[in-house]
């Protein structure tokens, strides 16, 4: 099975990959402790991340319940629980943390601890901006991982779209939660320059029957094009409400940092 990238992370943080193992790792019965920060409550267990996690780290060799005990957190959607489900697992000394893609979550990690590396699974927010890291290429500090760059992209894939059909004038995007205030931040500018008017909403579910709504506000603008991120285009086809427009359906971005 191909390695979760996230998994790889994880483990280079750990050290396990990153060269030789330190004297106390090569110790019998040498346990490992992960931390988890998530925002939602539903059960970790039954999360396609978790499960992926935990598979990947099998196959390293680390087994949860052998020589590794993973310690996770939920913040119940409620942003004040951040800071203390950090602190807690601080408390636990655990050999690293992994959070949630939102910014609470990695910013709760960091103000918590400057010395346990903290993984960022696949963050939803420019880490340089929000001042996680220096630099993409050398983020400094205890922060490391993942991030989406879908938002960001957005605007590339407008000048794509304009350059393929240079007569639009009105494209409307659909959003994925989180990144809409961040994406508008980089599209508006682009937008202007093109002469291109933006509708912007948000989805916040993949099912066709949930995308009803967002549908009945696009029909309403009659926007000349689409963008919207790939895991929603099958959908956003199967709907069919705008079979005549041109789409973007570009692929979803990450970049390791």
């Amino acid at each position: 099975m191909r390695l979760r990238p996230v998994t790889l992370v994880v483990t280079f943080a750990l050290g396990l990959l990153a060269g030789p193992l330190p004297a106390e790792a090569q110790q019998a019965g040498k346990v490992y402790r992960i931390g988890l920060i998530r925002s939602g409550s539903t059960p970790i267990t039954t999360t396609g991340f978790y499960i992926g996690l935990r598979q990947g780290l099998r196959e390293l060799g680390y087994v949860e319940g052998q020589n590794l005990i993973i310690e996770h957190r939920s913040a119940k959607r409620k942003p004040e629980r951040y800071p203390v489900i950090a602190a807690e697992l601080v408390r636990l000394k655990v050999d690293v943390i992994v959070t949630s893609p939102g910014p609470p979550g990695i910013r709760a990690a960091q103000q918590a601890t400057r010395t346990i590396p903290i993984v960022m699974s696949g963050a939803n927010v420019d880490p340089v901006e929000a001042g996680f890291v220096v630099s993409l290429a050398r983020p400094g500090g205890n922060i490391t991982g993942l991030i989406n760059l879908n938002a960001q992209l957005h605007a590339k894939r407008l000048e794509l779209l304009k350059e393929a059909f240079p007569r639009i004038s009105r494209v409307a995007i659909l959003w994925t939660r989180g990144q809409q205030k961040q994406g508008m931040k980089k599209l508006e500018g682009v937008g202007q320059a093109l002469g291109i008017q933006i509708q912007s909403l948000v989805v916040t579910a993949r099912r066709p029957s949930n995308l009803d709504s967002a549908f009945s506000a696009i029909s309403q603008e009659r926007p000349d094009g689409l963008l919207v991120e790939s895991s929603r285009l099958p959908y956003v086809i199967e709907h069919g409400s705008l079979n005549s427009r041109p789409r973007d359906g570009s692929l979803r971005y990450t970049i390791t940092v």
